[in-house]
C-alpha cells in the first residue's frame, strides 16, 4: 500500500508546521483524545519523509492538541468495524503504523515527543522511538492492550524489552497507568517538564539559535536547552515503593506462575489490587503478551515490527480483540467473555500459533524493514 494515498483525508486531524528550524506535528483530534487514524498514519510517514531531506528542517517536535491528551492510541472503533465486516482495512493499518513507528525511531534528525496528558497504545508507538521524551505533570502513560484482547504492539516488543525484565512484564501484562515520575523511573521518558514548564519549552525552542553550541550535534544542542527546565530523575516514584514485590512476583517463570505468586500475598494491597488487575484481562492476550515480551529482547527494532505484525494478524482472525472492544466500547457492559476462561485454559499450542507467520518466506508485509539501512 502506497502510504501516500488518502493522506488529504487526515489534513485536519494532523497538524504541520515549521517554527524555527522545528518541523511541529500536532496530532489535532482533541475530542477522540487525539487517536491516531488510518489517514493521519498516512500524512505523518509523507511529512516525516519531506522534511528528513528538507535544509530549513533541523529537529521535528511532535504534540497532541487540547488539554487532555497527547494520543490515547489508535482508531479502535475503526479497526473494530473493519474485523467485523471482513474488510481488511485493520491489517493495512497496522503495515502503515508501524512502518511510521519504525521510520520514527531510525529518524535522521532530532525528534522531539511532548507527552502532556494521556499516552497509550499507538501514542506510545509514536512517542518512544523520540530522541527526547519529554513527560509532563499530566501525563499518564499506559500499555493496556491486554484488556482489550490485544498485545502491546507498536514496537512494545523492543522498548519495553529494553527495560527492567520485571518492569517490562509488570507494564505489559497488567496495563497499569504510570505518571511521569514512574515514567522516568523505567526508562520510558527522558526529562520531567514540572508545573507551567512546558510553555517555557515552547518559548526556548522557538528562540532557540542553532549557530550556537555543537552544530555538528542537534540533539546534543537541544539536549543542553531543554534538560535545565525540567528533573531527569526523582526518587518519589510510586514504583520505587512495591519494586521489591514487583520484582519478586513478575520474576515468576511464567504468568500462572505471576498469578500464584500475587494470590500468595492479597493482605499486601498492591498485590490485590495487581492480581485483580490481571484477572480482568484476556487468559490468552496474557499468555501471547508474556511470550512476546521474552522473545522482544532477542530481536532487533525490525524483526520486533515483524513478529508483532503476525501477532495482530491472529489476534484478529483467533484472538479476543474484537470480545475486548465490544464489552469496553461498544456495549460497555465491562464483561467480556473471552476465549478461554482462564489462564489454565490456554493451550500451549494455541499461544504457539500466534508466533507462526501467515506469510511464506519473503512475502512478509514488512519483510523490506530495515533492509536498506
Amino acid at each position: 500500500m502506497n502510504l501516500h494515498d488518502g493522506a488529504v483525508e487526515a489534513q485536519d486531524e494532523v497538524l504541520f508546521e515549521v517554527i524555527n528550524g522545528f518541523g511541529v506535528i500536532t496530532l489535532n483530534r482533541p475530542r477522540a483524545l487525539n487517536a491516531i487514524t488510518h489517514g493521519m498514519v498516512r500524512s505523518m510517514w509523507q511529512q516525516l519523509t519531506a522534511w528528513a531531506d528538507d535544509p530549513a528542517v533541523r529537529a521535528v517536535l511532535i504534540e497532541g492538541a487540547g488539554e487532555k491528551a497527547f494520543c490515547a492510541g489508535g482508531d479502535v472503533r475503526a479497526l473494530y468495524d473493519s474485523r467485523l465486516n471482513n474488510a481488511t482495512h485493520h491489517r493495512d493499518f497496522f503495515i502503515d503504523e508501524y512502518r511510521l513507528d519504525y521510520l520514527i525511531h531510525r529518524y535522521p534528525k532530532p525528534y522531539l515527543a511532548l507527552l502532556d496528558g494521556i499516552v497509550m497504545g499507538g501514542g506510545m508507538g509514536v512517542a518512544q522511538g523520540a530522541g527526547l521524551r519529554i513527560v509532563t505533570d499530566k501525563t499518564r502513560l499506559a500499555m493496556p492492550e491486554t484488556g482489550i484482547g490485544l498485545f502491546p504492539d507498536v514496537g512494545a516488543s523492543w522498548f519495553l524489552g529494553h527495560l527492567a525484565p520485571t518492569l517490562a512484564r509488570y507494564l505489559g501484562l497488567v496495563g497499569t497507568t504510570i505518571g511521569a515520575a514512574d515514567a522516568l523511573y523505567c526508562g520510558l521518558a527522558d526529562v520531567w517538564l514540572e508545573g507551567d514548564a512546558p510553555l517555557h519549552l515552547r518559548e526556548t525552542l522557538w528562540q532557540l539559535d542553532w549557530s550556537k553550541g555543537d552544530t555538528a550535534d542537534p540533539l546534543g544542542q537541544l539536549r543542553a536547552a531543554i534538560l535545565p527546565l525540567g528533573r531527569t530523575w526523582t526518587d518519589a516514584a510510586p514504583l520505587i515503593a512495591v519494586r521489591a514485590s514487583l520484582d519478586r512476583h513478575f520474576s515468576a517463570i511464567d504468568v500462572p506462575a505471576i498469578l500464584a505468586s500475587l494470590q500468595a500475598d492479597t493482605a499486601t494491597p498492591w498485590a490485590a489490587e495487581t492480581l485483580a488487575l490481571l484477572l480482568q484481562r484476556s487468559p490468552l492476550s496474557l499468555c501471547v503478551t508474556d511470550r512476546q515480551l521474552q522473545k522482544g529482547r532477542r530481536l532487533d527494532l525490525a524483526d520486533a515490527f515483524r513478529m508483532e505484525l503476525v501477532l495482530g494478524y491472529h489476534a484478529f482472525e483467533s484472538g479476543d480483540f474484537v470480545e475486548g472492544v465490544r464489552a469496553l466500547l461498544i456495549d460497555k457492559d465491562k464483561q467480556p467473555r473471552w476465549r478461554y476462561a482462564s489462564i489454565a485454559d490456554v493451550p500451549v499450542a494455541q499461544v504457539d500459533a500466534f508466533f507462526t507467520s501467515p506469510w511464506a518466506d519473503g512475502t512478509h508485509p514488512l519483510a523490506g524493514l530495515g533492509k536498506d539501512e
